[in-house]
């Protein structure tokens, strides 16, 4: 095992993680909360322990081999929850390490699913660093690692793609010239949410920090009733909008951008079709429930449908309180997810559709046993490797969901409370359903053993199940 190559790109994050802390600093500096010492505590042992490993690890480029990458991703996710935690622990919250670590797992993979109460008398410093948690962890650390190691190279775009499951892995030849490209696209789009918030009547701190949250499709917020603080309906449909760009690809927002001539991904399709059918859904089962406005019901069902699509989960209002058929529906979205390369998680469109033509082609061929019928994507043949690695994944997918939720409801969870707390944590929702974990709840009173298996599974959802599980696998540690 290659030691530096691991160590070496964890220090640089860690001093950007340590810098990035003096922003919430200076915020409660500004406004005078004595939190702003407690950042700048952290900034000097997170930065001071990057800055070691750094300079202990120094040398030359060294050569990576696709199980250095692995545990890069896997010791980056864990080591930076740690660093995220940090500030939160020690400052005057008073909460348990365990709800701090919690907190930084669910920001950092954009999970959303909150331990704390009371948000809207939180310190503003506090408020900004969960968000920064959450738009760093949407970019992904692993991206920006490549992008501060131009020497990666191969080893570079298998890194990025482990992360982003982009099944491109150089597009542009080189790695650095897509991570510029692939961060100017996302400040781009953070600014344009930025002011566009500020354009329906947010406060600029409320806009910046739902900015960070809805790129990411992260879904922290500034107040325990989420978006419901809104009353503004132009701010649920600059949220819907932000939410499903950035729940399409990224590459192909960014060939759009460029200009290219590209055949439309059916996987934006289906996102886009699952979107609507879902909110009609909801708006026609509310509609004989809830006496408002035909638009405005149907904006608020829209708004909580692309919430838990793209994982971001934001909500409107208490969505589970029109019944068991919204309910239903809401559980079942949890497990659809976005588009492969996009911040957003979930088991992917891309997958979906892959998976649907794979069984449509089944079924047809039971008809005809004798036709010969090819998987197809974009008019193209899908190759055996990648419908091995979909099959692959729905069923790791099914298996890990199951296996959580035994594990929750042996630990005294009801079994309504678990089933939605191992699918919203594996795909990275937020809110689940129920009266405890749901949109007007929090995860604050689990037993802290389960709130550690969550944080573990968060983080193995955010690496796509298998790069996290390929570390307990005898053969990984086996020396080739």
């Amino acid at each position: 095992m290659n030691y530096r190559a691991i160590a070496h790109p964890i220090g640089h994050l860690l001093l950007l993680i340590a810098f990035l802390m003096l922003i919430p600093a200076g915020v409660d500096g500004f406004f005078g909360n004595p939190d702003w010492i407690v950042f700048l505590k952290s900034f000097v042992i997170v930065g001071g322990i990057g800055a070691l490993t750094t300079t202990a690890f120094y040398g030359e480029a060294p050569l990576y081999r696709f199980r250095d990458a692995v545990i890069f991703v896997n010791a980056a996710w864990l080591v930076f929850s740690l660093a995220g935690a940090m500030p939160l622990y020690e400052s005057s919250l008073n909460i348990s390490f365990t709800d701090a670590f919690f907190e930084a797992a669910s920001g950092l993979t954009t999970t959303g699913s909150t331990v704390l109460t009371g948000l809207d008398n939180l310190p503003p410093g506090i408020l900004l660093w969960r968000s920064l948690l959450q738009w760093i962890g949407g970019i992904g650390v692993v991206a920006l690692g490549i992008w501060l190691l131009p020497g990666l190279r191969v080893a570079g775009s298998q890194l990025f793609a482990i992360e982003s499951s982009e099944n491109t892995t150089k597009p542009y030849g080189r790695v650095s010239p897509f991570v510029i490209r692939l961060l100017s696209l996302y400040a781009g789009l953070t600014l344009a949410c930025t002011f566009s918030y500020m354009a329906v009547g947010m406060s600029p701190f409320n806009a910046i920090n739902h900015a960070f949250t809805t790129v990411s499709t992260g879904g922290f917020s500034t107040s325990d009733m989420s978006f419901g603080q809104f009353s503004g309906i132009g701010a649920y449909w600059v949220a819907i909008i932000f939410m499903l760009a950035s729940s399409v690809p990224f590459l192909y927002l960014i060939r759009t951008m460029e200009q290219r001539n590209l055949a439309f991904d059916p996987q934006i399709l289906a996102l886009l079709i699952v979107c609507f059918v879902g909110s009609f859904a909801v708006f026609l089962a509310e509609r004989f429930i809830v006496h408002d406005t035909p638009f405005h019901m149907f904006t608020l069902a829209t708004f909580n449908v692309v919430s838990v699509i793209s994982t971001t989960g934001y909500a409107a209002n208490d969505y589970l309180k029109f019944g068991p058929l919204v309910v239903c529906i809401f559980f079942i979205l949890t497990f659809f997810g976005g588009c492969s390369g996009s911040t957003s998680g979930g088991f992917k469109m891309f997958r979906l559709t892959i998976l649907s033509n794979y069984i449509l082609g089944l079924s047809r061929r039971i008809v005809r046993p004798h036709r010969i019928i090819s998987t197809r994507y974009r008019g193209e043949p899908v190759s055996s490797p990648i419908l091995e690695g979909v099959l692959v994944f729905a069923v790791l997918y099914t298996a890990t969901f199951s296996l959580f939720a035994g594990i929750y409801a042996a630990a005294g969870l009801d079994l309504e409370t678990a089933l939605s707390a191992s699918i919203t944590a594996l795909a990275n929702v937020g809110p689940g359903v129920g009266n405890t974990i749901g949109p007007s709840g929090t995860f604050q009173t689990l037993p802290d053993p389960v709130k550690w298996m969550l944080a573990f599974q968060m983080i193995l959802g955010r690496l796509e199940i298998l790069v996290g599980l390929l570390i307990f696998t005898p053969d990984f540690w086996l020396d080739k």
